[in-house]
C-alpha cells in the first residue's frame, strides 16, 4: 500500500486492519500484497488488542523482515506503546497509537511515544496519518490513551448498570443521549466499535494499574468468551441481522 510519501503494511487481528486497509483503497491509495513478505516498508501498521502473547509473537516476526529505519505503528489498547516496544530489536522504531473501529469514523487519532521513541519516527507517524486525513494527537503514554480509555470506563459502568437491574440496554442508552448528548448510547457504541477492543482496553488498564475501577465487568468478559463482539459478530448487548 503507498500513500502519497509512506509505502504501509497493515497487520494484526481484529476489525481495524481491515477497516484501514479498505478506507484507504478508497481513498485511492495504491495497496500491495499485504500478505507478501517485503522489506521495503516505510511503516507497518500493527492492530492486535486482544492477546497479548499473540501481538508480541506477530510484532517480533514482523520486525526480522524490516530494515531498522522502518516505523511501526502499533495500537496500544491493551498494553502501553513503552512495553510493546521492550519486545522489539529497535524499540526507538516504535510509536503507539489508538483508534477504534472503524477506521473511516476516526477524525482524530492519537499518538503515544514510548520512552524508547526516537522524535523523528513520531514526527513520520504524525506525517502518514495526517496524510490519510486525520487529526494527530500526540499524547503520554499509558494503556487506552484518553478517548478510548474514558469511553471504555463509560460503557463498563453501563454494563454494571445492566446486569445490576437499574435499567435495560435501551432505556440505559436513551438515558446517556438524551442527559448527555452523546451521538449514541453506551452500549450501542460499544457494539458498534467492538466489544472485545472494550475489553482489552480494561484488562489491559486492571492488569496495569490493580485498580478496582477498571475491573471489567463481568458481563463484558463472558460476552468475549461468547465471542459477542457486537455488530461485526451480530450479537453484542443487542442483536444484528
Amino acid at each position: 500500500m503507498k500513500t502519497k510519501s509512506f509505502t504501509v503494511k497493515v497487520a494484526g487481528e481484529g476489525s481495524l486492519a481491515d477497516s484501514i486497509i479498505a478506507q484507504l483503497r478508497e481513498t485511492g491509495h495504491q495497496l500491495e500484497d499485504q500478505s507478501a513478505v517485503h522489506s521495503n516498508f516505510d511503516i507497518v501498521i500493527e492492530t492486535t488488542n486482544l492477546g497479548i502473547d499473540q501481538k508480541k509473537k506477530l510484532l517480533v516476526e514482523i520486525e526480522k523482515t524490516l530494515p531498522k529505519e522502518t516505523v511501526i505503528l502499533s495500537t496500544c489498547l491493551g498494553v502501553t506503546a513503552t512495553e510493546t516496544a521492550s519486545w522489539l530489536q529497535h524499540p526507538e522504531r516504535l510509536v503507539g497509537f489508538a483508534a477504534f473501529f472503524p477506521w473511516e469514523d476516526c477524525e482524530l487519532v492519537e499518538l503515544a511515544p514510548a520512552l524508547q521513541t526516537e522524535k523523528e519516527n513520531v514526527e513520520k507517524a504524525k506525517q502518514f496519518f495526517e496524510e490519510v486525513g486525520k487529526e494527530v494527537e500526540v499524547v503520554e503514554d499509558g494503556v487506552g490513551l484518553v478517548f478510548p480509555r474514558i469511553l471504555s470506563l463509560i460503557i463498563n459502568e453501563a454494563a454494571f448498570a445492566l446486569t445490576e437491574g437499574v435499567a435495560s440496554a435501551e432505556d440505559i442508552d436513551k438515558a446517556m443521549m438524551k442527559g448527555t448528548n452523546y451521538p449514541m448510547g453506551p452500549l450501542r457504541w460499544a457494539d458498534h466499535i467492538g466489544i472485545d477492543d472494550v475489553y482489552a482496553v480494561l484488562a489491559g488498564l486492571f492488569k496495569e494499574t490493580g485498580e478496582d475501577r477498571y475491573r471489567p465487568a463481568p458481563f463484558i468478559k463472558k460476552m468475549v468468551y461468547a465471542k459477542w463482539f457486537g455488530k461485526k459478530t451480530g450479537r453484542g448487548f443487542y442483536q444484528y441481522d
